[in-house]
């Protein structure tokens, strides 16, 4: 059987969907990897370490899928990869279900079964596979590095014959893994760090971390059963607004992450509330590819507003390229597991919850309620 890694489009993905481990493990189940040349540039992985490892080395999308069995990619692959691999083959990745879904219904159309990683079911047995989670927590490490380079003051307190240096204030919106990691690295670096999140039970996580838990007195729980969250009442929005609004003022540093899935971000930090805050300061908006957490936000840009600067990087995770595509290759490597039975061939069990949680399309059908609503 054969496993295809092609390309990534570099203007706006560094990673790539494989690692030299990977590729070992999957050589040593049987299958023939081919990797295009020059996939692993932007995580300085060079051909000659797949090489070493056991993959072919193609030339080009086409020839690099061509008549693979299954395909692996971190965003969805191109016109030129689908022509190439064979009927019924499988093809794995970030397939962003919630964004072109007429895109993904004609894909269906063309008989291949489609999982998109990102709706990997939060389940004990699924953690390995969470690309979500192994992706978010270096995005969360790097708004913190980022937001530190762009802020002109020290993070820590210092003390000096000439005064003291004031710590940094951080505050971090949604307590979530790249939340989490952002509390961790800002506390780290020796910031004051406060964070909050529409989720009751992030307030002891956070507390773990030396952060302070900034929550509405008596708001309902807004957990999901995924362990994600859902959108407020009116009435929540409101008294979650004016509390923000109070300790914005005081904070040198915003770091905002929260996602609702399948809808736009939910606005968190208002032009209004921008205005109040202290020149200098820095907002850095992990949601700007879903319309973002700030309306001052811009897709990958920094701005300035009234002295405050908003940074508004798309795929964080891939500006750390070296270590996000080995985790990644790590979660596809384990994923793809299970799709292989003994005898080294296909094998999908469509009633494992794995499989259901996350298949969009099943032997050129649309399976998954995302793209039958």
């Amino acid at each position: 059987m054969k496993l295809a890694v092609p390309a990534e489009n570099k203007s706006v993905e560094s990673r790539v969907a494989i690692s030299p481990d990977a590729v070992k493990a999957y050589v040593k189940k049987g299958l023939d990897v081919v990797v295009e040349a020059g996939s692993g540039a932007g995580s300085s992985i060079s051909d000659d370490a797949f090489a070493a490892a056991g993959a072919t080395i193609a030339k080009g999308t086409a020839a690099t899928a061509k008549g693979a069995d299954i395909l692996l990619t971190v965003r969805r692959p191109s016109d030129a990869a689908l022509k190439a691999i064979k009927q019924g083959a499988v093809i794995a990745g970030q397939l962003d279900p919630h964004g072109d879904k007429k895109g993904l219904t004609g894909l269906a159309k063309s008989g291949f079964s489609a999982f998109a990683m990102e709706l990997m079911p939060r389940i004990t047995r699924a953690q390995s596979m969470d690309v979500l989670s192994s992706q978010a927590n270096l995005a969360g490490y790097k708004a913190v590095i980022d937001a530190a380079a762009q802020f002109g003051r020290a993070f820590p307190m210092m003390m000096t014959a000439a005064g003291t240096v004031p710590p940094a204030k951080v505050f971090v919106m949604g307590a979530g893994v790249a939340g989490l990691q952002a509390i961790a690295t800002a506390r780290r670096l020796g910031a004051i760090v406060s964070a909050t999140d529409v989720r009751a039970a992030a307030g002891e996580q956070v507390q773990s971390l030396g952060a302070k838990f900034v929550f509405v007195e008596g708001m309902a729980d807004a957990a999901t059963e995924g362990g994600y969250a859902k959108e407020l009442s009116e009435d929540d929005k409101r008294r979650q607004a004016e509390l923000v609004a109070e300790h914005v003022k005081t904070q040198d540093i915003i770091v905002t992450t929260a996602l609702i899935p399948g809808r736009p971000a939910p606005e968190l930090i208002s032009k209004q509330m921008v205005e109040t805050m202290k020149l200098g300061s820095v907002i850095v908006d992990l949601a700007v590819e879903r319309g973002g957490n700030c309306p001052l936000s811009k897709p990958d840009q920094i701005v300035e507003h009234k002295g405050v600067t908003i940074m508004g990087h798309l795929n964080l995770a891939g500006r750390l390229a070296g270590n996000a595509s080995p985790l990644y290759a790590k979660n596809l490597q384990n994923f793809v597991e299970l799709l292989i039975g003994e005898d080294g061939n296909l094998s999908i069990d469509w009633d494992d919850e794995i499989m259901t949680g996350c298949g969009l399309i099943r032997d050129g059908k649309a399976v998954h309620p995302i793209l039958n609503s």
